[in-house]
């Protein structure tokens, strides 16, 4: 199985699980998205990778237009369910990978994203996909976990986020995100940086993580180094916190 189509199969079977789950569905980050896009009348909206939909219900209610686009077939039904729900009618629903963006040049005001862009195949041709759609002086704001400076601290980070989900490549550095996008022709810096904490059973339950593999998070966990389970603020039950951080572009 390739792997773009083993992210839609990952998150075909767990979409409803991203719609309830109270780590996506809650965070300051998601009033951050909704006041940003407020500030641009009648805006055109993008949702990179949008999942189960949260940023994208948002910033519906500021904007005029909302596109939430996914590799996920099943993500974007639960997406389309869940905005007639909030009676969200300005959001629609689009299939595709985050590489290949099916809109034409110069389309969107804003482009965001939001817990999504570890799992894509090719992050710089992604972005340079970014800037054709984005409108001139368009804006970009993408939210992420982030990758850690200190390379043993990132080793584990890395190894216990692909043991949970087949489907991760990389949680990405600051550095790294500016670089990425300084190299699509963007300006680009972190607006800022928080921590999320991750109850371990609900974490590895939306996944359907197979128990092999939480048995081997759970000991890579209780064999890892003093400071990286004080880093991670590791719990006796596996729970602990992710880095997470907010790049803004234009």
């Amino acid at each position: 199985m390739k792997h773009h189509d083993q992210v839609a199969d990952a998150f075909g079977s767990t979409a409803a699980a991203y719609l309830t789950s109270q780590t996506h569905a809650t965070g300051a980050d998601l009033q951050t998205l909704a006041r940003s896009i407020a500030a641009t009348p009648d805006a055109k909206v993008l949702d990179m990778g949008c999942g189960a939909g949260h940023a994208s219900f948002a910033v519906a209610p500021h904007a005029k237009e909302v596109v939430a686009y996914d590799i996920a077939p099943q993500m974007l039904a639960t997406v389309d369910g869940a905005a007639k729900d909030r009676g969200l009618s300005n959001i629609r629903t689009q299939q595709g990978a985050a590489e290949t963006l099916p809109f034409d040049d110069h389309s969107f005001d804003w482009i965001i994203s939001r817990m999504s862009a570890h799992h894509w195949h090719d992050v710089p041709r992604a972005l340079a996909e970014v800037r054709r759609v984005l409108k001139p002086g368009g804006k970009v704001l993408f939210i992420d976990i982030a990758g850690i400076d200190h390379p043993l601290l990132d080793t584990y980070i890395q190894s216990i986020e692909v043991l949970r989900d087949g489907s991760h490549i990389r949680d990405y550095r600051a550095d790294e995100w500016i670089a990425f996008f300084e190299a699509a022709g963007f300006k680009a810096s972190i607006r800022e940086r928080w921590r999320i904490a991750i109850e371990f059973s609900s974490w590895v339950a939306r996944m359907r993580t197979p128990e092999p593999h939480v048995i081997a998070i759970r000991s890579l966990w209780s064999k890892s180094p003093d400071e990286v389970r004080q880093y991670f603020d590791v719990e006796e039950d596996g729970s602990f916190k992710l880095d997470a951080l907010m790049v803004e572009a234009q």
